[in-house]
């Protein structure tokens, strides 16, 4: 973080509720020595949203026409609002006016649909990862979330390790993709659900509960999504309520049925999505991964770094 960077915020989801932590964030990323813009969209406030559509929008749509790029571009909050703007996106406008310089992209939650609409829109690859107010603003920093933002934005190969008690999984190779998976859910079917052959899709959420997340999975497997998979890799899933009534059901019997159905390794274990820890992802980048004796690697290469 030695470096000074241009970030840019957007909001183009939910009103942020949290204003303290936005302002914490903001502070925080100044004292590290970097300018930041934008800054006018925290206070946006339209009903639930962080502004009316054509403020949203405009966040989004005015990246096409800055005369100076950022370096990183950072979404303020997620909740919802983002699958309201697709059909109003100007994808050519931006991908022309990334074609020389492309900037970070940052964010999760709601702001994956914006990130899977431009992968398959504009074949621009963003980062799912932490988001101004909810990481950047915590009480307490995540070393961890931290870590791996600036590592990978700055690294042009990233590779990541943990402990999985998924079986021995030889090397994989493909794109790697994803993201939240309820957002996913809302553009299948959509022109703005990327396609990729040889996928290894990586999906997290939180306040699903294993039932609604294997309901989502079946859909993806029913309407031939997961058939051009090569992987899974399952995030943080986290907010459900599990009773009585589950009796033994759980996100480990979830992960087995999609294996068992499918035929494809689901890998789990990954810090990715709503916690505190959480790694970032660069969508549309290239990976591969395995599983050996109980250790989980994820190796990327291919997507945009801080220059």
């Amino acid at each position: 973080m030695s470096t000074s960077h241009l970030i840019r915020l957007i909001a183009p989801s939910g009103y942020c509720h949290n204003q303290i932590a936005a302002e914490r964030a903001v502070t925080r990323l100044r004292e590290w020595g970097h300018t930041v813009e934008n800054t006018e969209a925290i206070t946006r406030r339209f009903q639930r949203f962080a502004g009316n559509d054509a403020e949203r929008l405009q966040d989004i749509n005015g990246l096409a026409r800055l005369d100076h790029l950022p370096d990183i571009i950072l979404a303020i909050r997620g909740g919802y609002g983002v699958t309201r703007l697709l059909d109003q996106v100007d994808f050519a406008g931006l991908r022309q006016r990334f074609s020389s310089k492309m900037p970070i992209i940052c964010g999760h939650s709601d702001f994956t649909a914006l990130q899977l609409a431009l992968l398959a829109k504009s074949g621009l690859v963003t980062f799912s990862g932490p988001m101004l107010s909810g990481n950047f603003g915590a009480e307490t920093l995540s070393d961890f979330t931290l870590e791996h933002f600036w590592r990978a934005i700055t690294s042009p190969t990233v590779t990541l390790q943990w402990q999985s008690a998924t079986p021995d999984v030889s090397p994989i190779q493909g794109t790697v993709w994803g993201g939240n998976l309820a957002m996913i859910m809302t553009l299948v079917g959509t022109p703005w659900l990327p396609t990729p052959d040889n996928g290894i899709l990586v999906i997290e959420d939180v306040n699903e509960h294993p039932f609604r997340t294997e309901r989502m999975l079946l859909q993806l497997h029913h309407s031939g999504i997961l058939a051009r998979q090569r992987a899974i890799v399952t995030g943080s899933f986290t907010g459900a309520n599990l009773t009585d009534y589950d009796n033994g059901f759980n996100f480990d019997t979830v992960w087995q049925t999609v294996r068992d159905i499918t035929g494809l390794p689901v890998i789990s274990g990954l810090d990715f999505g709503h916690d505190h820890d959480t790694v970032t992802l660069p969508l549309g980048a290239k990976g591969e991964v395995q599983v050996n004796q109980g250790m989980a690697q994820l190796t990327l290469t291919g997507h945009p770094i801080l220059r």
